[in-house]
């Protein structure tokens, strides 16, 4: 598991914990079964808050991307290529909106936006 947090980034860290994570099991790179680590040692590892790192696993596992198991842990849970698919299409759409409603609150219009998307990727 490789998680890069950025202080002077404007979202909040548990965000950059769920969003790094639910990418690298999305991708396949965190198996099915693969253990997270406690809360309490990512949140020393990555010196972070033990309520940050709380938050993003529950957001982890209230999006079904891991489950726990009282006693033993978090652990990545089973995705089907549908599943995970139906996953990687909700979040694009979530956060495109998100970005299409401020560009049009800028005012601009389809042909900008997407010329701006050429010209940055």
């Amino acid at each position: 598991m490789n998680i890069n947090i950025s202080n002077s980034s404007d979202k909040p860290i548990y965000i950059q914990l769920f969003e790094q994570i639910s990418t690298q099991i999305l991708r396949g790179e965190l198996p099915p079964g693969f253990a997270l680590p406690s809360i309490r040692t990512a949140a020393k590892e990555l010196r972070v808050s033990v309520i940050t790192v709380k938050k993003a696993w529950e957001e982890l596992e209230r999006q079904a991307f891991i489950y726990t198991m009282a006693g033993k842990g978090c652990f990545v849970a089973e995705l089907t290529e549908v599943e995970r698919l139906n996953k990687k299409n909700e979040i694009i759409e979530q956060k495109m909106q998100k970005d299409i409603d401020y560009y049009k609150s800028m005012e601009l219009d389809l042909e900008e936006i997407l010329e701006w998307f050429k010209k940055l990727y």
